[in-house]
C-alpha cells in the first residue's frame, strides 16, 4: 500500500494537476476524498486552518499548494522528471501563469455560464475568490470570455513549431498546469467546447496530457489517512532560516498564509524559511507533530502575536 496520500476532491482543477503529475511520474497513491466547502475536519486537523484543494500527505509531513507538490514528488520520486532539463523555474512560472491568466477568467464563466453548480459551492466559492465580485456573474461574460480565450489561444501558438510539450520534447509540469484550466472549461463552462474546437494544435495536446493518466489510484477514508500521519515522524530536516526579512528565527511562534485568496491562516513553530520554502511544525493536535510545508512564493509569514501563542 502506498504511503503518498492526496486529500482533494475530484471535480478540482488543482487537484487534477497533482493527480497527472502523479501519473507522469507512474507512481501509486492513495485518495482521499475532501468535502467542496468547508467545513473541512479531516483537512484542517493535518493543515491547522490551510482549506485549499489539493493537500499531499507523506506520513507526518503535510504539503500545501500545487507548487510545493510538485517540487515535492519531484525530490523523493525517481521517474519521468516534472522539470526536465533544468526547467523548473519556466514550468514553475508558466503553472503561476496559468493559474492567474486562465484559472481566474475561468472560474468566473464556470460559476457565471454554469447552472449545475451546486448553491451550497457556488457561495462558497464566491465568498472565497477576492478576484471576483457577485456583480461578474449578472453581468455579459464578454470580457471573461475574451480573457479566457486570449490564454487559450497563447497555449495554441507556444505549439505553434510543432513541439508536442510546452517545453519541448518532454512533458513536465508546465504542461500539466496548463492543462488544468482546458480541463476545467471542458466540465464546466457553457460553451467549453466550442471554444477550444478551433484551437488544433491545443487539442493534440491536450490528449497527450490527458493520456498521461493518473497513475495507481486506490481510495482511503479520512480517518485512516489521519492514522497515518498520528503514527508516523516528520522526515523534514530543520533549517536556518533566511536572513533576509523578516529575521525569524527557526523556532518562533508563526503564522503563515496564502498572499491571494484562502487566506485561512496556519500556526505553528518555524521550522525552514528560506527563498524556496516555508514549514512549521505543529504540535497542537491529537496527531502529534506534524509538519506543514508552503512553498515561500505567495504565501505570508508573520509572528504570532503574542495573545496567540501557545
Amino acid at each position: 500500500m502506498s504511503d503518498t496520500i492526496l486529500h482533494h476532491h475530484d471535480p478540482s482543477p488543482f487537484a487534477e494537476k497533482v493527480r497527472l503529475a502523479l501519473g507522469l511520474k507512474g507512481l501509486a497513491w492513495q485518495s482521499v476524498q475532501i468535502p467542496m466547502v468547508m467545513p473541512k475536519p479531516a483537512l484542517t486537523a493535518l493543515t491547522g486552518g490551510y482549506r485549499k484543494t489539493p493537500v499531499l500527505q507523506l506520513g507526518a509531513d503535510v504539503y500545501c499548494d500545487t507548487r510545493r507538490i510538485a517540487q515535492e514528488l519531484e525530490r523523493r520520486f525517481a521517474g519521468p522528471s516534472l522539470f526536465p532539463h533544468g526547467s523548473e523555474g519556466t514550468a514553475l512560472a508558466l503553472g503561476y501563469w496559468a493559474d492567474t491568466a486562465l484559472f481566474q477568467p475561468g472560474a468566473a464563466l464556470s460559476m457565471g455560464t454554469n447552472d449545475q453548480i451546486p448553491a451550497p459551492v457556488l457561495a462558497d466559492r464566491m465568498a472565497f475568490f477576492d478576484f471576483l465580485e457577485d456583480e461578474d456573474l449578472c453581468a455579459p461574460p464578454d470580457h471573461f470570455f475574451a480573457q479566457f480565450t486570449a490564454g487559450l489561444r497563447q497555449l495554441d501558438r507556444m505549439l505553434a513549431d510543432g513541439r508536442p510539450w510546452l517545453l519541448g520534447d518532454a512533458a513536465s509540469w508546465a504542461d500539466v498546469a496548463c492543462y488544468s484550466p482546458v480541463w476545467m472549461c471542458r466540465g464546466n463552462i457553457a460553451g467549453g467546447d466550442e471554444l477550444l474546437a478551433p484551437l488544433g494544435r491545443l487539442l493534440a495536446w491536450e490528449a497527450r496530457v490527458a493520456a498521461l493518466g493518473h497513475g495507481d489510484r486506490s481510495e482511503l477514508d479520512a480517518e485512516a489517512a489521519l492514522t497515518v500521519a498520528k503514527e508516523a515522524e516528520p522526515v523534514t530536516n530543520p533549517a536556518v532560516a533566511d536572513d533576509a526579512w523578516p529575521r525569524l528565527a527557526a523556532g518562533t511562534p508563526v503564522q503563515v498564509a496564502p498572499d491571494d485568496y484562502g487566506r485561512d491562516p496556519t500556526p505553528g513553530e518555524l521550522l525552514v524559511l528560506n527563498g524556496d520554502q516555508i514549514a512549521i511544525v505543529r504540535k497542537d493536535g491529537p496527531l502529534g507533530r506534524l509538519v506543514v510545508h508552503f512553498p515561500r512564493a505567495g504565501y505570508r509569514v508573520a509572528p504570532l502575536p503574542l495573545t496567540e501563542q501557545p
